[in-house]
């Protein structure tokens, strides 16, 4: 990979979280990219229960240095991304020369620039050792959690390291045994090395070792700086408001937090404590991304290292739990405004915005166009184009004069083209304004609409538009449109839109499936209930009845609106003669009814209805013809029909237009 060093991220990839795949994946990556098998080694070497001197060498031969394989460079760059890495050069956006490029702060809750530190409150010579560890025992364990911990060590290059210690013992065990120890911890842990003091483990074990698979419950994380000062890293632990359970001066050059993470398992855990470490970095404490496994080791309170006391400084600091911390910090920096007394502002109210539809529509407000198929929707919102751009009257309103861009989901180039070209004409307007209308031609690559608005807003931003329209939106729909909740991030996208842009967003939508004709107006479009509700105007369009009329213009649909800013409308009628629509000012529209499917209850009833006429008129036809014979028994009209005399009686009984006495029918 061209200009970027690999080492360094190798950093927020804590080895002893990689599966075996991701392991091999990542020496894959470094081969390919002209590394040494001595980087792959030295970073493997961090995982100390797995690392085997040798293997590295003999994997590293096996690997096929193909430039087509999917393991590149970007496998390690995804993977430190995940740990929480970030390039200096920021997101992938592209801006112009005059452009002031923003630092990222989001999920920043500490200025870097202004911890003056918070010093440590050391114990005095009154410190009672057991009681610090029978306090950090309690917080952290349940009484029959197996707890391990180590008090022998071994020297490497002059360096103590940890042996692996003991595992076999429940809290419970340990603290009834420290509360009679008479403040001998020897006598309970083993002896250890004061030069070098004791270390214990954070999470519960199963009792039968001490690797990440005997450990039982993924509660806690360690969070360690050794890099910066001992009072700043106390002040940006409190700053954070992480979830410490307990937190523990090392007796060396940091303090390690025991934070919640309370996750359900291992791959929870990896993720969690990857979010957490990335939050701790970008607040500027700079941790050490070793600690990552929850069966590492951390400092033991109570115990003398070096001659300085490793000791309990507090605990169950910050949030309650881990959940309740990321909620905190994901909402420190949503850069929501703080409410505002109604009162300041009582006598300076600010201006509405000014109207771009008259009546109908706000400038910088949303607006739906709803309706079935063959409405002429698209044309209508070209004829509403074009209306803006001349400053002109679309249907029955007026409109304000400015710039709109018309996303064209849907139409080839030259057809939609054509068809502003086509509308123009039919209505009989000049094409003064045209450099008021652009077009973005998506058909064939629209993205769902969290993708779109942002690179909308990146080519609209310096445009001045008045509107967008957007044709149409089930194009960048994703997920289910009867899901609210999923509806409802779709229509926040406009809603950025419009606050970015300062402009109004207009889009189109079709209706559901079967009757509309019985539903409120805003209830006909596809979906979630959430789409009409969203709109600051929804106007939504119903084809009427035209069947008993001939010589028609064309098709006729009625206009109906659901507004927020706006008094309710009359329903404006108009026909729609191909292709563009004109207001019915002859009200023979007026009177007709929508046409649409009926209702289930309804086509059964109609049903009903003509199964009763088809009876009544076979009875008819059956009685004439039965006359010739003088009197018309209830056997000659079932003779004649081909049913029961029983089946005649019960068309008689529901039909009630004829009489049987003693087997004879007569009409009444």
């Amino acid at each position: 990979m061209e200009n970027i060093n690999l080492i360094p991220l190798l950093d927020y990839i804590d080895p002893s979280f990689c599966t075996y795949q991701e392991w091999v994946n990542v020496g894959m990556a470094l081969k390919l990219e002209g590394y040494s098998v001595a980087d792959w080694d030295t970073w493997s070497l961090r995982d100390a229960g797995r690392y085997h001197s040798g293997e590295c060498v003999r994997k590293w031969n096996t690997f096929d240095n193909n430039a087509t394989s999917l393991v590149t460079g970007a496998t390690i760059v995804d993977m430190a991304k995940r740990g929480g890495w970030t390039s200096s050069a920021g997101p992938d956006i592209a801006y112009d020369w005059d452009d002031m490029i923003p630092e990222r702060d989001d999920q920043v809750v500490v200025d870097k620039n202004w911890v003056e530190g918070r010093e440590l409150e050391a114990p005095g010579d009154n410190w009672d050792p057991v009681k610090d560890l029978i306090k950090y025992l309690s917080t952290l364990f349940d009484s029959t959690d197996y707890v391990g911990y180590v008090t022998s060590s071994w020297e490497k290059d002059g360096k103590f390291l940890p042996n692996k210690g003991n595992y076999g013992r429940t809290a419970g065990e340990l603290i009834e045994e420290l509360t009679v120890c008479d403040g001998d911890l020897g006598a309970v842990l083993g002896d250890y090395n004061p030069k070098v003091g004791a270390w214990i483990r954070f999470n519960p074990l199963d009792g039968k070792g001490v690797r990440n698979e005997n450990v039982t419950d993924f509660r806690f994380a360690l969070v360690e700086s050794d890099s910066m000062e001992l009072e700043k890293q106390n002040e940006i632990i409190r700053q954070l408001e992480l979830p410490v359970a307990c937190l523990v001066y090392s007796g060396g050059k940091s303090v390690h937090a025991i934070v919640h993470i309370d996750a359900g398992n291992y791959e929870e855990y990896r993720k969690r404590v990857d979010y957490l470490y990335a939050i701790c970095r970008k607040n500027g404490l700079a941790i050490d991304t070793q600690n990552r496994n929850p069966s590492r080791l951390s400092r033991m309170p109570g115990v003398i290292r070096d001659g300085k006391k490793q000791y309990l400084i507090d605990t169950n600091l910050g949030k309650e739990n881990f959940v309740e911390w990321r909620e905190w910090i994901e909402a420190v920096n949503d850069d929501l405004p703080e409410p505002e007394s109604l009162k300041d502002v009582w006598n300076d109210l600010p201006p509405l915005s000014p109207s771009l539809i008259e009546g109908v529509l706000r400038k910088g407000h949303k607006m739906m166009l709803a309706g079935p198929s063959k409405a002429g929707k698209s044309f209508a919102l070209i004829e509403m184009a074009i209306a803006i751009a001349e400053g002109r009257k679309w249907l029955n309103w007026y409109c304000s004069q400015g710039r709109v861009l018309y996303v064209n989901l849907e139409l080839d180039r030259p057809s939609c083209l054509h068809r502003f070209k086509d509308v123009y004409d039919a209505l009989g307007w000049p094409a003064n304004n045209i450099t008021n209308i652009d077009i973005w031609e998506l058909r064939g690559k629209s993205i769902p609409m969290d993708k779109l608005a942002p690179k909308l807003i990146r080519r609209a931003s310096k445009k001045n538009y008045t509107a967008i329209i957007i044709d149409p939106i089930y194009k960048i729909i994703t997920g289910d449109e009867n899901s609210a909740d999923q509806m409802a991030h779709l229509c926040n996208q406009f809603d950025k839109v419009c606050t970015e842009l300062n402009c109004a967003v207009i889009y189109c939508h079709h209706h559901s499936k079967g009757a509309q004709g019985s539903k409120r107006s805003m209830d006909r479009a596809s979906g979630s209930g959430v789409f009409a509700r969203d709109a600051d105007a929804l106007l939504d369009m119903i084809q009427l009845n035209t069947s008993d009329q001939v010589g028609l213009p064309g098709t006729a649909w009625r206009i109906e609106g659901t507004l927020r800013e706006f008094e309710p409308f009359k329903p404006l009628n108009v026909w729609f003669e191909y292709p563009i629509h004109r207001v019915d000012d002859s009200g023979e529209l007026e009177k007709l009814t929508p046409d649409c499917d009926k209702a289930p209850w309804q086509k059964s009833q109609d049903v009903r209805h003509k199964k009763k006429e088809e009876r009544k008129q076979q009875l008819e036809n059956a009685y004439n013809a039965c006359l010739i014979n003088g009197q018309v028994m209830v056997s000659d009209i079932a003779d004649y029909l081909d049913i029961t005399d029983k089946t005649v009686r019960r068309y008689i009984n529901e039909l009630d237009d004829f009489v049987v006495e003693k087997g004879v029918v007569t009409k009444k």
